[in-house]
């Protein structure tokens, strides 16, 4: 019997009181709430026994937000797991206006959090299939955010893993625990996606042979494949190009179990007619910029004079990057950066040579 699951990922739900109008947003905030019910009303439209969402689920850990959408969640005909993301938790304790880390679990009993001390679960989604939601969002004593599962939680995930279990196993993280750019690890900029302690973490998976992973946090629609384990990771409903998935899991005949990915988009809404192409636009407006920060850090630490006039060739490459499956024809570019990112056109992996990053099929 197959088990449809919605994701939607890093939704940023923001109240218009909690959007900041003294500087530019970095997303486009004002469509979060709009977004989301268009896409949770088209996900029960096709048909789904839960859904997902692996974190970021308000803008920077408001009261007002969370409390939307914990109350809306609530509402719905369907389950609902989620995890926090590094925007759900900014702050070791709270204060007046947003929640703070020992608070999280509290505001989503009715989402998967049934111990209100822990900031992660496991949950029985069919009698055969299981997920085991974890918490990447740790601070050190300084107070600074991290990206790390802590020792405590990987032995709970330790003992949980080593119990029989006669079905499928699936982990929900914030943080990335695959690359999903070249060099990913190798770039500050890239680094601060990626789980820091996910070494540990995957080969604790491997030992299990716990094969999928659904992860948020970047942005971008992509499905990374290394050693047995797939990183699908959803692009966020608040950046272009609003896209949000529904996985159709099911026993396979020959062994194993296959893994139906559909994606979708929010194309437009009722105030936003031509939300793909604005919001295509301000990516592109804000994309020179990002290349000659890019450009300017590890590996390639060239100056902002060498890195300008490239990154303004590069700009377009972000929107087909969030996308998925790129497929760019890039311009002319020295070397090694003409290798480097010729590397981010979609290729999949030898063991799976169908593998796409929104629409495909695969077995685990």
């Amino acid at each position: 019997m197959a088990v449809r699951l919605g994701i939607i990922s890093d939704p940023h739900i923001a109240l218009p009181e909690t959007i900041p109008t003294d500087y530019p947003p970095i997303f486009l905030y004002e469509i979060s709430i709009p977004a989301f019910e268009a896409a949770v009303t088209h996900l029960l439209e096709l048909g789904i026994d839960a859904l997902l969402i692996p974190g970021d689920l308000t803008r920077d850990g408001e009261v007002a937000n969370h409390r939307w959408l914990s109350t809306y969640l609530q509402t719905l005909s369907v389950p609902c797991y989620v995890i926090p993301g590094n925007h759900d938790v900014p702050l070791p304790l709270g204060d007046n206006c947003r929640i703070g880390w020992a608070d999280f679990p509290q505001w989503y009993a009715h989402a998967g959090y049934g111990n209100p001390g822990k900031h992660y679960y496991q949950a029985l989604l069919a009698e055969n299939l299981q997920l085991v939601a974890l918490n990447s969002n740790q601070f050190s004593p300084t107070g600074q955010q991290l990206g790390v599962v802590d020792q405590g939680q990987l032995a709970w995930l330790a003992a949980l893993l080593a119990e029989p279990f006669a079905g499928l196993r699936l982990v929900m993280i914030h943080h990335n625990v695959l690359e999903h750019w070249p060099q990913q690890s190798q770039s500050p900029m890239g680094q601060r996606y990626l789980l820091e302690n996910r070494a540990e973490l995957l080969n604790l998976l491997r030992s299990a042979g716990v094969a999928l992973v659904l992860t948020g946090h970047l942005h971008v629609q992509d499905i990374a494949y290394e050693q047995g384990v797939f990183d699908l990771t959803t692009g966020s409903l608040v950046s272009y190009p609003h896209p949000y998935r529904r996985l159709i899991l099911q026993e396979h005949p020959q062994g194993g179990w296959q893994v139906d990915v559909e994606s979708y988009r929010i194309e437009s809404l009722k105030a936003y007619p031509t939300l793909s192409d604005l919001s295509r636009q301000w990516m592109l407006q804000r994309g020179a910029g990002f290349m000659v920060r890019f450009l300017t850090l590890p590996p390639f630490n060239l100056s902002e004079t060498e890195a300008k006039p490239l990154a303004q060739a590069l700009s377009s490459l972000w929107p087909e990057i969030a996308q998925g499956d790129t497929q760019v024809i890039l311009p002319t570019l020295p070397e090694p950066l003409a290798a480097y990112f010729a590397q981010f056109n979609h290729r999949p992996p030898t063991e799976y040579p169908q593998l796409r990053d929104n629409n495909t099929v695969f077995v685990i």
